[in-house]
C-alpha cells in the first residue's frame, strides 16, 4: 500500500469519526434517542438527582395509560416516542414529556401479522429518534420515518420474517445513516439507510446467522467507526461506511438476544446465553443417521415433528426446519446440532484495535458464569453488572472480569427488560412488574422494591431526572423532585 494511499485512508477514518463523535456529542444532553439510551449505554449521563422510591403513587410526576407494547420509550427534546398495538393496529405514538399527554399516533399497514412468542408482542422494536425524525420497525410491516408531529416522511415495507418468535432488534441512528440488523431462520441481513430518504446505502448479507435479537451498537474501534452485532456462535464488526466485515471474535452463544455495550475505557463488553450453552448444563443431540436409522418411519430421508416425537431439536423443531416445509433435512439437522456442540455461554470483553479474526488476539476476559439471557449487561463505575434469570445479580471488574459473590434479589423473575443507571443508581425491572433499586457499586445494596402489579417488559428511560418505564398497561414518569 503506498503512502498516498495510507495517507487518504487515515483521512477518510478520520472525517468519519468526526461525523460519528458530532452525532455523539449531540445525542447526549437531556435525550435517550434509542434503546438502551445514548450509545445504547444504559446511563444517564445528567448526572440529575433521581428518586430511590418509585411505584404507583411514589415519587409519580404522571401516568399515561398506553396500549400493550415490549418497546422502550425513546425521549427527544419535548417528546416521548413508543411503539404499541391496539384492535390488531401498530402504530407509534408521540406523547407530551412534561405531561404524558397523547400528542399523535401513526398506524403502520400490514398485509398479516407475523408471528410471535406466546408471551411476546407486535411492537418489540423499539424506536429510535434524534431532532429531525423518529424512526420505528414492525416486524409486520417494516420500517417508518415521521417527523416530531407525525407527519410520515417515508417507509419502507418489508417482513414478516421467517421466524416464530417475532422481530425484537431495534433500529439504531448514527448521524444521517440508520442501522438496523434482523437475523433470522432465513435471509438475514444487516441495512444501513440514509434516515431523510430510506434509500439503501448498503445491506449486507448474514445468513450464516439464524435468529438472534442483538441490537447493534456502534463501537469507536481506534477511529474506525463500525457497528458491532453478536449473534449465532461469533461477535462482528462491520465497517460503518462500506457494510463489510471488520472483524470477528468467536466462540460465544448459539443465539443471543441481548446487546453489546462500550466502557469509558474504550472496550467492548458483552453477554451471550442461549439454553445449553452453560457447561453445567449442556444440551447433546444424536448425529442425523442415527436418529433417521430408528426414527424416519416413512425412509424419506428426512425427519417429520410427528416422527421425532422427542429430544431438543424435536422442541425446536420450527427453528431448525430453517425453510418451514415440515421435514427437517439431514443438512438442516446437523446444521442446528452443531449450534448444541459449539456454542457457549459467556461474559467477554474485546480491547481496542479489533482486526480479522480477534479470537486469540483481542479478547481481554472471558467470564461464564450467571450470564444474562435478554437483559444487558450494564457498565458503570469500572463494573461490569448483570442481572439474570431469577433475579441473581452478579458485579464483575470490567477491566479483568473477577466477578464478586452474587446475590438474589427479593424480586426474583425473568428479566427482559435491561438494567439503567443514574445518579449513583442502578434500576432493575422484572417481568412480574417488581422494580429494585441498588446502589452503583460492588455491594450492590437494594435501596428499595417496587410493586407495579402488571408485566414489564421494556426498558426504563432516565432523562435530566425523570425516569420513564412502561408497564403492560401504562407509562409513568417519576422523578425525585
Amino acid at each position: 500500500m503506498t503512502n498516498d494511499i495510507r495517507a487518504a485512508r487515515r483521512g477518510l477514518f478520520a472525517s468519519i469519526a468526526l461525523l460519528l463523535g458530532s452525532f455523539l456529542v449531540s445525542a447526549d444532553g437531556s435525550d435517550w434517542p434509542q434503546f438502551r439510551g445514548p450509545h445504547g449505554s444504559a446511563t444517564d449521563p445528567s448526572g440529575e438527582a433521581l428518586p430511590i422510591e418509585i411505584g404507583p403513587g411514589k415519587s409519580q410526576v404522571w401516568k399515561t395509560p398506553l396500549p400493550p407494547g415490549h418497546s422502550s420509550p425513546c425521549v427527544i427534546g419535548s417528546r416521548i416516542f413508543v411503539t404499541a398495538v391496539r384492535d390488531k393496529q401498530l402504530l407509534t405514538i408521540g406523547m407530551d414529556r412534561q405531561t404524558g399527554t397523547l400528542q399523535w399516533e401513526a398506524e403502520a399497514r400490514y398485509e398479516r401479522l407475523e408471528l410471535v412468542h406466546r408471551i411476546g408482542s407486535h411492537a418489540q422494536s423499539s424506536p429510535c429518534a434524534d431532532q429531525d425524525c423518529v424512526i420505528s420497525f414492525f416486524g409486520s410491516s417494516g420500517l417508518y420515518c415521521y417527523d416530531h408531529s407525525g407527519k410520515e416522511l417515508w417507509k419502507l415495507p418489508m417482513g414478516p420474517f421467517i421466524n416464530d418468535f417475532g422481530a425484537a432488534s431495534s433500529p439504531i441512528l448514527v448521524g444521517e445513516r440508520l442501522i438496523l440488523c434482523q437475523d433470522h431462520d432465513l435471509n438475514s441481513f444487516l441495512l444501513c439507510l440514509n434516515k431523510r430518504t430510506g434509500e439503501v446505502i448498503w445491506k449486507t448479507d448474514r445468513s450464516e446467522f439464524l435468529r438472534n435479537s442483538c441490537t447493534p451498537i456502534v463501537w469507536n474501534n481506534e477511529g474506525r467507526p463500525q457497528i458491532v452485532v453478536a449473534a449465532t456462535l461469533r461477535v462482528v464488526g462491520y465497517d460503518l461506511e462500506s457494510g463489510k466485515e471488520a472483524w470477528t471474535v468467536r466462540g460465544i452463544s448459539r443465539a443471543v438476544v441481548s446487546s453489546p455495550t462500550v466502557g469509558a475505557d474504550g472496550n467492548l463488553y458483552l453477554a451471550a446465553w442461549a439454553a445449553g450453552g452453560d457447561e453445567s448444563e449442556r444440551i447433546r443431540a444424536e448425529p442425523f443417521d442415527d436418529v433417521a436409522r430408528l426414527k424416519d418411519s416413512d425412509k424419506s430421508g428426512t425427519l417429520e415433528e410427528a416422527e421425532l416425537k422427542e429430544g431438543p431439536i424435536y422442541q425446536r423443531f420450527t427453528q431448525a426446519d430453517r425453510d418451514k416445509d415440515g421435514h427437517l433435512t439431514r443438512d438442516e439437522y446437523e446444521l442446528y446440532r452443531g449450534l448444541f456442540d459449539q456454542g457457549r455461554n459467556l461474559l467477554l470483553s474485546i480491547r481496542q484495535g479489533a482486526v480479522s479474526d480477534a479470537t486469540e488476539t483481542h479478547v481481554r476476559w472471558r467470564h461464564p458464569k450467571f450470564v444474562p439471557f435478554c437483559a444487558s449487561p450494564l457498565l458503570v463505575n469500572g463494573l461490569l453488572i448483570t442481572i439474570k434469570d431469577g433475579g441473581i445479580l452478579q458485579c464483575l471488574q470490567a477491566d479483568t472480569g473477577k466477578a464478586s459473590k452474587p446475590k438474589r434479589l427479593t424480586a426474583s423473575g425473568n428479566y427482559y427488560a435491561s438494567p439503567v443507571t443514574g445518579d449513583g443508581k442502578v434500576y432493575f425491572a422484572d417481568e412480574q412488574g417488581r422494580v429494585t433499586v441498588t446502589t452503583a457499586d460492588e455491594e450492590m445494596d437494594v435501596l428499595h422494591t417496587a410493586e407495579f402489579g402488571e408485566s414489564i417488559y421494556a426498558t426504563p428511560a432516565i432523562v435530566d431526572g425523570r425516569i420513564y418505564l412502561r408497564t403492560a398497561s401504562a407509562l409513568y414518569c417519576f422523578g425525585a423532585k
